[in-house]
């Protein structure tokens, strides 16, 4: 139906061209690093992660007896995933270990934070970024 106007219109050639000249982009990562340096949201994402998740999940994300290895989970969790977990917690009860995440949907420190937390860990489980307190470059 579309191509039909587009003949009929006389604006098939202009319909193509926009059609074919359209990039399409891989989405952008939700983080910034330049010459091994991070942005702000990502420095705040590591600072927050280790006010609030660290004690459970481990230095840098990379898990504990206690909980797993985040940076192992964002390879299989949608953004939306690992935010709802967030937000509202999980219950993973079965198989001789009981394991609840609680919820910090109520948490201003994490939640205002969220995004800075996601980035600072897809970063660390994409490899982009190593074990540590990042460095962090002057966004000026």
């Amino acid at each position: 139906m579309l191509f039909r106007f587009f003949i009929r219109s006389g604006l098939a050639a202009i319909g193509f061209f926009v059609l074919c000249a359209t990039p399409i982009l891989a989405d952008a990562p939700p983080y910034n690093i330049k010459d091994g340096k991070v942005d702000i949201h990502v420095y705040n994402g590591y600072r927050r992660y280790g006010d609030s998740c660290m004690r459970c999940h481990g230095p840098d994300g990379a898990g504990s007896s206690y909980a797993p290895d985040l940076t192992d989970s964002l390879k299989r969790l949608s953004e939306d995933q690992v935010k709802e977990t967030i937000i509202n917690g999980r219950q993973n009860l079965g198989n001789g270990q009981d394991k609840v995440m609680p919820p910090f949907g109520t948490v201003p420190d994490v939640v205002n934070y969220l995004d800075d937390i996601y980035a600072y860990l897809k970063a660390r489980s994409d490899g982009k970024l190593p074990r540590g307190r990042p460095e962090r470059y002057d966004d000026n």
